[in-house]
């Protein structure tokens, strides 16, 4: 299955273009060392919850925004051989870091659900904390609701699960839904064509009787947390158009 290297970071409203420009810098290297896909997508839609939420995560000061953002790879064996790669890589050095990376909350997640094909103009990201006991359950039902996306226009749905998390000293992944003991948890994004779309799907399935939970859910859900975000960079996205454009036929 797909593994993704994910990050949640608090960046300066007034670094938007460095932080855009730092990371459009660095995308060619990281894909040199292994990253098959490198997505950032800025704070667009982030609600403010009572428990946890994106800002909470990272302790978010007034004046910066949440970037969500992924490394995917093939594989953890890919992953692991990326990240040595690019520890030691010289060129690393030289990078721009327009944010306060003591707070940045990073770590490793299997893919348990896949729909769709990469790519879209906005996405919705989650962070959820689910009971180790009930893995195989919340797979199932990620599974369905994928589907149930998919049918109102999403492009591309993914569950990954925790597999290489650390704790951290500020900020980590467990604090930011404040996993109990026996929780693990879920790094979780859906991909839409753009906002307007996933505006009229999210009406459209709360409002649909069909799909409202049934019994026990198997997450705590007052401690996961949501949000949406517009793509400032893709590496799927250029190298699509890039294919696109050497496939264009030439005329005189």
């Amino acid at each position: 299955m797909t593994y993704y290297e994910g990050f949640i970071v608090p960046v300066p409203e007034a670094n938007k273009d460095a932080y855009r420009k730092s990371a459009t810098d660095a995308a060619p290297l990281f894909r040199e060392l292994g990253v098959n896909r490198h997505v950032e997508a800025w704070d667009s839609d982030v609600p403010e919850g009572k428990v946890t939420d994106f800002r909470k995560a990272v302790d978010a000061k007034d004046d910066e925004k949440v970037v969500f953002s992924w490394f995917e790879y093939p594989s953890r064996e890919a992953r692991d051989s990326a990240n040595t790669k690019i520890m030691s890589d010289p060129r690393m050095e030289k990078m721009d870091m327009p944010f306060d990376g003591k707070r940045m909350i990073m770590g490793g997640f299997e893919s348990i659900v896949e729909e769709g094909s990469p790519g879209g103009g906005y996405t919705d990201g989650f962070v959820v904390p689910v009971p180790e006991t009930k893995r195989e359950a919340y797979r199932e039902l990620a599974a369905k609701m994928a589907k149930v996306f998919r049918q109102h226009g999403a492009s591309h749905v993914i569950e990954a699960i925790a597999d290489d998390v650390k704790h951290g000293k500020v900020t980590d992944f467990y604090l930011a839904v404040k996993a109990e003991d026996g929780e693990t948890v879920v790094f979780s994004f859906i991909e839409w064509p753009d906002k307007q779309a996933r505006d009229t799907a999210w009406e459209k399935i709360m409002s649909d009787e069909s799909l409202k939970p049934e019994g026990d859910m198997p997450f705590n859900g007052q401690r996961m947390f949501w949000g949406g975000f517009e793509p400032i960079l893709d590496t799927a996205a250029k190298q699509q158009q890039q294919t696109s454009q050497a496939q264009a036929p030439i005329t005189a």
